[in-house]
């Protein structure tokens, strides 16, 4: 009986290199460092030496958000000009006191995105095109992360809870409490038990 030679998968996910790293390399390669040398030293195949010095231009200028030091898609100019018109539209519904969600923020990324993509050359639009925008989950918890807006969207009771009120009701409840006598173990909330 012959053996099969079993081919076993290598497991080695993809290497993710931090903005600095390419920085770095794009730099020392600019100094006269070879390809090969450079992927020898980072331990990173020549492809992907390559593939960072074929980008070093939108490298060079991408700047990241705080605590991000790894970016996988350089992201292109019409995405910066959609999320600046979009917080600008946050920020004028925040001063209205509308409720704002993810859903409602995705749908106007969204909106937006298509305009600015009308608007743009054609040449641009290839590029912009090639991944086109979704807003998807993902996109909105970084666009939060880069934006700090996330004491602006609310969610579930909080959407639709009145805050005046419950702040006025902050005071009335403590005065109930200490006229009626009652102890810290005697409070609770109903809507976190079983019981309710």
């Amino acid at each position: 009986m012959d053996r099969k030679k079993v081919c076993k998968k290598s497991s080695a996910k993809k290497k993710m290199m931090s903005i600095e790293l390419k920085r770095e390399i794009i730099e020392k390669h600019e100094q006269g460092v070879r390809v090969v040398d450079l992927s020898r030293q980072y331990g990173r195949s020549t492809s992907m030496i390559c593939s960072v010095l074929k980008r070093k231009e939108s490298i060079k200028s991408v700047t990241p958000a705080k605590g991000l030091t790894i970016i996988s898609k350089l992201r292109t100019t019409l995405h910066e000009n959609m999320e600046k018109l979009l917080m600008v539209w946050v920020t004028e519904k925040q001063l209205q006191g509308d409720t704002l969600t993810q859903t409602i923020i995705c749908e106007k990324a969204r909106a937006i995105y298509g305009d600015l993509l009308k608007q743009t050359p054609q040449t641009s639009i290839d590029e912009a095109s090639e991944g086109s925008f979704k807003a998807s989950r993902g996109w909105f918890e970084n666009f939060k992360k880069r934006s700090g807006i996330h004491s602006v969207v609310r969610h579930g009771e909080a959407a639709s809870s009145d805050m005046k009120a419950a702040e006025d009701y902050i005071k009335t409840f403590s005065d109930l409490i200490k006229v009626q006598g009652y102890i810290s173990q005697q409070v609770f909330n109903c809507d976190e038990t079983g019981l309710f």
